[in-house]
């Protein structure tokens, strides 16, 4: 593992790791506290600032150029800005079910999914863990466990929740 791929990417790039890493873990911890306490709120606003910064920021890193600036991967960038929206809204109009259910998956979506991609060879984030002569295998094996374990913690909190 080395950071130097990434202390010597773009400002934009690095802006948009921190805030989505911090985003990763800080989500954690938001979908498995008690709901709807001060503390949930508190770390709810910072997690919605963290991954609308995570998506503004990714719209700045173009270096995968297939639709002009951008590549298919920005769309991860739509959809949370639109979930956001979304969760946010149904929140203050207190349907907290379609909150949770907007929150869950862009957790899942944005940050598991979208974080799956960053994993493959010539990606910058797997030459920071990998290295960049390691190949497909240890991106195929961190793939594999990070979605399965997502995946599993997503339908229990949907099991909990329902």
């Amino acid at each position: 593992m080395s950071l130097v791929p990434l202390l010597n990417a773009p400002v934009a790039v690095q802006v948009h790791a921190a805030a989505a890493l911090a985003a990763l873990l800080l989500g954690a911890l938001v979908l498995f506290r008690p709901k709807g306490t001060p503390l949930h709120r508190a770390m709810g606003r910072v997690w919605v600032m963290l991954m609308f910064v995570a998506a503004a920021s990714s719209l700045f890193i173009n270096e995968i150029r297939l639709i002009g600036p951008f590549s298919p991967i920005h769309i991860f960038s739509v959809i949370t800005f639109v979930g956001l929206a979304q969760g946010l809204t149904a929140i203050r109009r207190g349907n907290v079910r379609a909150h949770r259910a907007a929150m869950q998956s862009l957790y899942f979506f944005s940050l598991i999914i979208a974080g799956a991609f960053t994993l493959l060879p010539g990606r910058r984030m797997h030459d920071v863990l990998f290295g960049a002569d390691a190949g497909w295998p240890p991106s195929l094996i961190a793939i594999a466990i990070a979605l399965s374990v997502s995946l599993a913690a997503y339908f229990e909190l949907r099991r909990r929740t329902a």
